[in-house]
């Protein structure tokens, strides 16, 4: 990790940057794919399987025989695991239902808000390096209590064509019933476009590499809704003097392991916990089996010194973190100061993976620092609120006339007389 002691805020932004590819080389890449995926369906899919998963599917849907075969592979334990976490996501996201309120703006006037369900989802499920089936139960436990008709999966196969059982367990549980094996930007251009297997969706869910986000983004331009702008993990950790700093760097290998994309930040007060981190990392570095990849990520990551707790929190609102985990004293009283995170992770004990798997709260967050303006994944991702109102021969008495002059104003002649001859009706009688 690079070290930065004391910056000057005039360099923030360049300490703060993320790593990134040629954006031009891959958005070109990305739009030659979906447009593939748009013209040939199923069969562009399944070259593209063949080209990045090296497996030549013969058919992308899961079959039932393939969901029995994967529930008996699953050891009871992880079943076990899968089931709790289950339950306290279910229990989180119920308590987010929206309750409906009527409101009566003048007498014979009334408007409200309801919340309706998003009739067909998609959601994207990581494989690749780590099969992501805590993802699953993230995505479709809310989809499932916002109720959503048809919820479509789609995840990358291994090069025997298979699908990783523990996500097709989640998968059940959560109660998915329509799973592709599809991964990357074809899987996204898949449900955006609809193909012969796989059902056009109204909005895609899920996180991604910078590929996938970039997949998301460009289908969003015309074809369907998607939950945010999601791509490669990252972590900022703030640190004091109390914090243990095997804990620590246990949280920013926790987030280097995603992928060599991934950023981790550490923020700290001080000078030893900063210098035991480093420590700490190198030796739980090396115990890791995916060394090499939070290797690579730490070469993009930093470890930053400053000179007070306020401080910490202004480079942290200044990056707007996914996951922000504050580790000090007082972290009761700076989690008053976050304005720009995903989630938050108060205390020693409250480590990024509690989220990421079993605390309740969605693990999919805005990176890249949208979290400025996105919020994690969360029930009303699944909702539109539709607004009604209702008018009374009182209600057009009494806003009527109002209508007419603003219509007016604004030279809508048209509008102003779909209140003129209501008012002349009711006048008249």
């Amino acid at each position: 990790m690079k070290v930065y002691r004391y910056p000057q805020q005039s360099v923030w932004s360049e300490i703060l940057s993320r790593p990134h590819l040629d954006s031009q080389q891959l958005q070109a890449t990305v739009s030659c794919v979906l447009s593939d995926v748009r013209q040939r369906g199923d069969e562009a899919v399944k070259d593209y399987e063949e080209r990045f998963d090296h497996v030549r599917l013969q058919s992308l849907a899961v079959s039932s025989e393939e969901m029995a075969e994967a529930e008996a592979l699953v050891p009871e334990e992880l079943k076990e695991a899968i089931r709790l976490a289950h339950h306290n996501i279910q229990a989180f996201h119920e308590a987010q239902h929206f309750n409906e309120v009527r409101v009566e703006t003048q007498p014979g006037v009334a408007c409200w808000q309801r919340a309706i369900a998003i009739e067909k989802v998609g959601l994207y499920i990581p494989g690749g390096t780590a099969p992501l089936f805590s993802t699953v139960l993230m995505l479709a436990t809310p989809a499932k209590i916002a109720g959503c008709k048809q919820i479509v999966l789609c995840t990358p196969p291994d090069r025997q064509g298979k699908v990783n059982p523990a996500i097709l367990v989640a998968a059940q549980v959560a109660g998915v019933s329509h799973i592709f094996k599809a991964g990357g930007v074809q899987a996204i251009g898949a449900m955006a476009y609809g193909t012969a297997s796989v059902p056009k969706v109204h909005k895609i869910f899920g996180p991604g590499n910078q590929y996938v986000m970039a997949a998301k983004q460009q289908v969003s331009l015309g074809d369907v809704a998607i939950d945010m702008p999601a791509g490669p993990s990252e972590v900022c950790v703030l640190a004091d003097d109390s914090a243990n700093a095997s804990f620590v760097a246990a949280d920013l290998l926790s987030q280097a392991e995603h992928g060599v994309d991934s950023q981790v930040l550490l923020i700290t007060t001080s000078e030893q916990l900063l210098n035991e981190v480093e420590q700490e990392l190198e030796r739980q570095l090396a115990l890791l089996p995916r060394k090499e990849i939070a290797a690579k990520a730490l070469e993009n990551s930093k470890s930053i010194l400053v000179g007070s707790a306020n401080e910490m929190m202004a480079l942290s609102n200044a990056y707007a973190p996914e996951h922000l985990i504050i580790q000090t004293r007082d972290y009761e009283a700076l989690s008053a100061q976050v304005v720009n995170a995903g989630s938050v992770f108060l205390g020693a004990y409250a480590c990024e993976s509690a989220g990421d798997y079993a605390s309740g709260t969605n693990h999919t967050l805005p990176t890249h620092g949208y979290a400025t303006a996105y919020s994690g994944v969360n029930l009303d991702s699944y909702c539109r609120k539709v607004t009604f109102q209702h008018l009374t021969e009182e209600g057009v008495r009494r806003i009527g006339p109002a209508v007419e002059l603003m219509a007016a104003a604004e030279q809508l002649d048209a509008h102003k007389r779909a209140m003129t001859v209501r008012l002349k009706e009711i006048n008249n009688k």
